[in-house]
């Protein structure tokens, strides 16, 4: 399988959500929008193989079906709203440190490492959760609302990072979002959910 493989979810339901086909390309970024509680999320979690669901969901020509899931996650990468950490620093959550520009991108310094997690702000985790996903090299990212709890000035910084990386690394990429500014800023394509369906709407809508 090559390194820049297509995402293709083929009549995939889940919760009040029916039978979603949707193709994201490479290096592309697919914005999901919709009401709260219309299924962004559940959406997410079943492409990322953490919901049972009914249809599938392809890499290439792999077949989430075929692929344990510890081993689809490493590929299919989610970023929660809300990142998981489970150690008392930063550092510990890297499998390898980051480069220092990468760590600058996003406001932070080396000594950033050595932080406490108990410390961090709700933003701060947000980032250097994004920037642990990113370190790990997957092959799809599942963004929801990567950007929510930061201010406007840090959150164009994050978009700028995150499109330029999803662009060079060719990374398939859904991204749920709610702010139309920030949609017709990042997306390739935009997708509205409306009563379980995923309807077409243009990047910079009204």
């Amino acid at each position: 399988m090559s390194l820049t493989e297509s995402l293709r979810l083929a009549g995939v339901g889940i919760g009040a959500l029916n039978n979603i086909d949707l193709e994201v390309l490479p290096g592309e970024i697919v914005c999901l929008s919709g009401a709260s509680g219309s299924g962004k999320s559940r959406l997410l979690r079943a492409v990322a193989d953490l919901e049972p669901h009914e249809g599938e969901v392809w890499l290439g020509d792999q077949a989430q079906a075929q692929v344990p899931g510890h081993a689809w996650r490493r590929r299919v990468m989610l970023v929660p709203a809300e990142s998981h950490w489970w150690a008392e620093t930063v550092k510990q959550h890297f499998a390898d440190e980051p480069a220092d520009v990468e760590l600058q991108a996003l406001g932070f310094t080396r000594e950033t490492l050595s932080w406490q997690v108990g410390r961090l702000s709700t933003g701060e985790k947000q980032r250097l959760g994004l920037l642990r996903a990113v370190s790990r090299e997957p092959q799809v990212l599942l963004l929801d609302e990567p950007t929510a709890n930061l201010d406007d000035a840090t959150s164009a910084c994050v978009e700028a990072w995150l499109s330029e990386r999803i662009r060079s690394r060719g990374w398939p990429t859904l991204w749920v979002a709610h702010d139309r500014r920030q949609i017709s800023r990042v997306a390739s394509r935009h997708w509205r959910i409306v009563s379980g369906r995923l309807e077409e709407a243009e990047v910079a809508w009204a």
